[in-house]
């Protein structure tokens, strides 16, 4: 049983890679139509605002362990990092990136590296952006609280692995008067999330957050594939539903 299991693994991780790839070969003639989701559109629109007025963004990571299950949401807060960074790196104070991890806020300063490279700022990209802040979740919460507080921040993103400790960190930013966008992995979080934040991520939209911030075409492909594996596991459940009930009846 066991070895059927990772045999069915292994073959629907092939097949997702070979239709990624085609998908992927044919991307220019992949079309842009998703569904609205407004938490971007007032994203987008609070860089702009942040950038006009000279005060900072925050992007919180959470303190996931990117070699755990919750690899995916932190990596998927990485792509929001470098893009977001990318569209605000030319404002007079630079993106602030906490994590409560340490390979992350290594990767954190990449991203933030890379965003104002690309951007043509790179005179303004400061190390000290990209900031590890405690290495358990509370005391990652605790360490990054001052700073939403103290450092002018107007937007917080707060995008990655998070527990309920979130919930003090989208707390300090309401009484910080600043806007908070958030998304995680885990439904406790969420729920407090949804409570709390201006607006909030729900479900798999943290992961498609690439392909509606204009990240590249990888995650538009990437974003389409998850839709097709989508509809053939809902295919596959319904044809199982139904050889179940034909042989009841036979």
């Amino acid at each position: 049983m066991e070895q059927i299991s990772t045999l069915a693994g292994f073959g629907f991780i092939l097949f997702s890679g070979i239709l990624l790839l085609g998908l992927f070969l044919l991307k220019d003639r992949v079309k842009a139509s998703f569904r609205d989701i407004p938490a971007f559109v007032k994203l987008n629109k609070s860089l702009g605002t942040a950038v006009e007025d000279g005060s900072r963004i925050h992007f919180s990571l959470g303190a996931s362990d990117i070699t755990s299950s919750r690899t995916a949401a932190s990596f998927a807060s990485l792509g929001v990092l470098r893009q977001s960074a990318e569209l605000s790196a030319s404002s007079d104070k630079p993106p602030l990136a906490t994590s409560g991890n340490a390979p992350l806020s290594i990767l954190s300063q990449d991203s933030l590296k890379t965003a104002h490279h690309i951007a043509g700022a790179d005179q303004q990209y400061d190390a000290t952006s990209g900031r590890l802040m405690g290495i358990t979740p509370f005391s990652y919460a605790a360490g990054t609280i001052p700073a939403i507080y103290d450092e002018d921040i107007s937007v917080n993103v707060l995008a990655g692995g998070f527990g309920t400790e979130v919930g003090l960190l989208s707390d300090a930013a309401e009484r910080a008067d600043s806007f908070t966008l958030a998304g995680t992995d885990a439904l406790p979080a969420q729920a407090i999330l949804y409570a709390s934040a201006n607006e909030t991520l729900i479900g798999e939209e943290l992961y498609a957050s690439g392909a509606y911030l204009n990240a590249g075409r990888t995650h538009l492909v990437s974003l389409y594939v998850q839709d097709i594996l989508r509809w053939l596991i809902i295919g596959a459940l319904i044809v199982g539903a139904g050889m179940k009930l034909l042989a009841g009846l036979l």
